[in-house]
């Protein structure tokens, strides 16, 4: 099932707010919007003019989501997303961060564990994509955690 696109940053934290306000979530968003250091050079000294000034400004943002578990959104310019669920980051597509985070949030969230050699894996099922899987590197795992081992 494709999801709509989200063409900016400002797009992907609004349908963010969103699916987080109907799992009945506070969100706090910061914004880096201008040019840095990796910037520079990019654009003229003047910094362009008009809608050439504002298509050249990078914007990036970090959602902050409370509740359990701890997630944190950190969107890019370029389409990329970094999710972080209990310490554990998910590189995925900024269209399909939403889903994702409601995934999360309705339980299609498992621990995959192995004895030997011993390995731990959290797996994300997104309905109509692959699975996102991250390796869990974490000493102790946290409460929410430790309740989605299978």
């Amino acid at each position: 099932m494709p999801h709509p696109p989200l063409p900016s940053t400002q797009s992907a934290v609004f349908a963010i707010e969103a699916m987080a306000a109907r799992h009945g979530r506070e969100v706090r968003t910061g914004h880096d919007i201008g040019r840095d250091q990796t910037f520079a050079g990019l654009v003229g000294a003047d910094g362009g003019s008009g809608a050439d000034k504002l298509a050249a400004i990078p914007h990036e943002a970090l959602v902050e989501i409370a509740g359990t578990p701890a997630v944190t959104v950190r969107l890019f310019v370029h389409d990329e997303a970094v999710v972080t669920v209990d310490h554990i980051p998910f590189d995925v597509p900024r269209d399909s961060v939403p889903a994702f985070l409601n995934s999360v949030w309705t339980g299609l969230v498992h621990l995959k564990q192995r004895l030997f050699p011993p390995a731990c894996t959290m797996i994300v099922t997104v309905p109509g994509e692959p699975s996102y899987r991250e390796a869990v590197t974490l000493p102790i795992l946290t409460p929410w955690l430790a309740g989605k081992i299978r």
